[in-house]
C-alpha cells in the first residue's frame, strides 16, 4: 500500500550493502520523498568506498559519510571501558556502544536538512531496532521512524533479488562469504550461514582482524598501557587519541590471534543468537584497565562498582545509552576511577593476553610493608584472633543453636 505524501524528506542509515539499497529505493517508490543517504566512518575502512557514487545512483539526493572514529573511542567506548562492561560474560558490546553514536550523528543530519523521518535497515527479529530507535526519541520525540523490515512484503532473499532486478540495483553475483558482519573500531561480528548451526565451528576464513592462535608468533610480546582517571592513554610510552590507541592495540592483538569469542547470546526481543567476534584490541585494553584498577581501588568501592557492571552492560546491548539510569550510573563509575592512574605491563601470546605487571606511581594502594610474609614492624598478627572471632560471632552462636537441638 503507497505512502507518498506522508514523508517529504528521509535521512537513512546506509551501509551500501543489498539491503540498505534496496531501502533506499523502496522509500523513493513507496514514500515518494527525497531520501538522504548517510554513513558513519567507524574505523570500517575500505567498506566505505564508493558509497556516495552508489547511493546517489540508486535515487539518494545526498550523502553524508561522517568521520565519527574519535568521537566514538572517546565519549562511546572508553566511557563503557571504565566500566569493564562485559554483557554476559563474554561479549564486548562492539556493535551495541556503536549504535547510539550512529543514531546520533543520524538525527544531527536530520536536523540540519530539515527531514522529517529517519529510517534503518534493521530487521524486525534484531536489538539494532531498538538500539537506532531508542536513540531517534531521545533526541526527537516526534520523529517519524521508517523500519522497512517491519512494513515491507519482501520477505525472502529471492524478493529482495527480484526487486533489485526491477530497478537495477546490482545484485552480487556469488557472496564469497554467506554470513553477514559488522565492523568498527571495537570489533567485527558475525552471524548467519554456517554459525546458525551452534554445534558447527566457525570456519577460519571467517575471521579478519587476528590471525589464527595457533599460528601466532612462538615468542610472547610485553606491551605497557598507561592510564589516567581510567582512560588509557598511552601504549608503550607513546601517547595517542583514544581511536589510534585503539587501532594499535587491535594491531598488536590481532597479530597475536587474541580476541575471538564464541558464544550464544540472549537478544533482548527474546531469542537466543549465535554471534561469532574479534574485539583485539578491546579484549587488552580491559585486561590491562583491571590491572591498574587492582593497585589503585578500594576494596568495597570496586566490588561495589562490579556489582553493578552486569546491569550496566544490559543497558548498552539493550539500548539504552541515553536513558537517565544509564547516565546516573555512570557518574558513579567515573567516580571510581579518578585514583585509576598508573601502567599494566601487558604479555600477549597466542590467543591470550594477562597482566604480568602494574604500577602507580600517586595511587598505588599496595603496601609491601604491610603485606609482607617477611618479618615486620607494622601489622600485629595477634590481631588477627580478635578479627577472626568477632566475624565468627553469628557462625558460633548457629552451632551452638544446632548443638542444642541434638
Amino acid at each position: 500500500m503507497s505512502q507518498k505524501g506522508q514523508i517529504k524528506k528521509a535521512v537513512l542509515a546506509y551501509s551500501g550493502g543489498l539491503d540498505t539499497s534496496i531501502i533506499l529505493k523502496w522509500l523513493v517508490e513507496e514514500y515518494g520523498c527525497e531520501v538522504i543517504a548517510y554513513s558513519a566512518d567507524l574505523g570500517q575502512g575500505e567498506e566505505l568506498d564508493g558509497i556516495p557514487a552508489k547511493a546517489k545512483k540508486t535515487g539518494a539526493s545526498n550523502c553524508y559519510i561522517m568521520d565519527l572514529k574519535e568521537e566514538f573511542a572517546r565519549d562511546f567506548v572508553f566511557p563503557m571501558f571504565r566500566a569493564n562492561a562485559i554483557y554476559e560474560g563474554r561479549y564486548f558490546l562492539g556493535t551495541s556502544i556503536a549504535r547510539p553514536l550512529i543514531a546520533k550523528a543520524q538525527m544531527e543530519i536530520a536536523a540540519k536538512e530539515g527531514a522529517d523521518a529517519v529510517s534503518h535497515g534493521a530487521t524486525g527479529k534484531g536489538n539494532d531496532q531498538v538500539r537506532f530507535e531508542l536513540a531517534y526519541y531521545h533526541f526527537d520525540p516526534n520523529v517519524k521512524v521508517i523500519a522497512p523490515w517491519r512494513e515491507w512484503d519482501l520477505n525472502s532473499r529471492t524478493a529482495l533479488e527480484e526487486y533489485a532486478k526491477k530497478y537495477g540495483i546490482p545484485v552480487p553475483t556469488s557472496k564469497k562469504f554467506p554470513w553477514s558482519s559488522d565492523r568498527n573500531l571495537l570489533h567485527i561480528s558475525f552471524e548467519g550461514d554456517v554459525l546458525e548451526n551452534p554445534w558447527a565451528e566457525a570456519p577460519e576464513e571467517m575471521y579478519v582482524l587476528t590471525v589464527k592462535p595457533e599460528d601466532a608468533p612462538d615468542q610472547p610480546e610485553f606491551v605497557e598501557i598507561e592510564f589516567e582517571k581510567g582512560d588509557a592513554v598511552a601504549v608503550n610510552g607513546e601517547r595517542l587519541s583514544p581511536a589510534n590507541l585503539l587501532a594499535k592495540l587491535n594491531e598488536l592483538g590481532g597479530k597475536h590471534g587474541i580476541g575471538r569469542v564464541d558464544l550464544m547470546e540472549n537478544r533482548y526481543v527474546g531469542m537466543k543468537s549465535r554471534g561469532v567476534y574479534e574485539t583485539p584490541g578491546g579484549t587488552i585494553l580491559e585486561e590491562a584497565h583491571r590491572g591498574v584498577e587492582s593497585i589503585t581501588m578500594d576494596r568495597e568501592v570496586m566490588h561495589l562498582r562490579d556489582s553493578l557492571v552486569p546491569r550496566y552492560a544490559e543497558m548498552i546491548y539493550n539500548g539504552y545509552w541515553f536513558a537517565p539510569e544509564r547516565i546516573a550510573l555512570q557518574a558513579l563509575i567515573d567516580n571510581t576511577q579518578q585514583t585509576v592512574n598508573g601502567k599494566a605491563r601487558i604479555k600477549l601470546y597466542k590467543g591470550h593476553c594477562r597482566v604480568v605487571g602494574r604500577d602507580s606511581a600517586t595511587d598505588s594502594l599496595f603496601n609491601v610493608d604491610f603485606a609482607t610474609f617477611e618479618a615486620d614492624e607494622v601489622y600485629n598478627q595477634a590481631d588477627a584472633e580478635g578479627f577472626i572471632k568477632l566475624n565468627a560471632l553469628r557462625l558460633r552462636i548457629a552451632a551452638m543453636q544446632r548443638a542444642a537441638k541434638k
